[in-house]
């Protein structure tokens, strides 16, 4: 089974999704489950994995009852206030009520503590996602990433999913330290890594050679079976179309056998998030 591990939905409005700015007029708008399915659809994927865009409990609930209501929807990564001690327990016994509910995440990369992810508040909450059976997806900037290998380091029985491998300078060509930092991060055997998000951090002018070097790197380092296909839809619509992203990892991963190719386009998303 195919999947899509990373896409957005939302009815968009100014003051709800403040991050979205007039110059990216392409996704000022609704993206709707009925956007989404038939894109996914046209090619041959069956499911996928819904990922919060606004740090509210609001949104969590709702993206959990869109899951319910389409078949498609094989998980949600939703946002719980992991820094607010007591409250978090009651948060996650709420919200796994919802048979989808599949991961927690925080948008570490606009806290302007360069260390927020070692804060003690927040790992109180983390360790709380263990017991629930919950996964942690980090999204972060490169910059972040030794602060991150530490903060893993801290959890080493949680699953972690690293978004958008850690967006790295793709615009300038920059590749170090991110390489070495990625290599090192996945020396962890419970992270996991997407191949996300990279069109965006590329800017519109990216070809498929200069997303390579990143693609490789990944691979190589995580291996097939903790690296899954993510499109970032709709905010990738910023660089690029769904099939072009779609096209571009299909070759990246092309030297693969059939089975890690399976891994890499729905197994390990599969294993990752427990959809089962």
């Amino acid at each position: 089974m195919m999947i899509d591990a990373h896409h957005h939905l939302w009815k968009y409005s100014a003051a709800d999704y403040g991050w979205i700015s007039p110059e990216m007029g392409v996704i000022r708008r609704d993206f709707l489950p009925a956007d989404l399915e038939p894109v996914l659809h046209h090619f041959g994927i069956e499911g996928s994995v819904a990922v919060q865009a606004r740090q509210t409990l609001e949104e969590t609930a709702w993206l959990l009852e869109l899951a319910d209501k389409n078949k498609f929807m094989r998980g949600v990564v939703g946002w719980v206030p992991l820094a607010d001690g007591d409250s978090v327990r009651r948060h996650l016994e709420r919200l796994t009520a919802f048979a989808k509910f599949r991961g927690v995440r925080h948008v570490v990369q606009d806290e302007t503590d360069p260390r927020f992810i070692l804060r003690a508040d927040f790992n109180q909450g983390v360790r709380a996602l263990l017991e629930f059976k919950l996964r942690y997806d980090i999204l972060i900037f490169e910059r972040h990433l030794p602060a991150a290998i530490e903060f893993v380091d801290r959890h080493p029985k949680q699953v972690f999913i690293l978004d958008h491998i850690a967006k790295p300078r793709i615009r300038e060509k920059i590749v170090t330290p991110w390489d070495r930092n990625i290599r090192e991060l996945a020396k962890r055997p419970n992270v996991y890594c997407k191949l996300s998000g990279m069109v965006t951090e590329a800017g519109p002018r990216w070809t498929p050679q200069s997303l390579a070097p990143y693609i490789e790197t990944v691979l190589a380092a995580f291996g097939p079976k903790r690296v899954m296909f993510g499109s970032d839809w709709p905010v990738m619509l910023l660089a690029a179309d769904y099939e072009r992203w779609y096209r571009t990892v299909s070759l990246a991963i092309a030297r693969l056998s059939k089975a890690e190719q399976e891994r890499v386009m729905g197994g390990t998303a599969i294993e990752a998030y427990g959809l089962g």
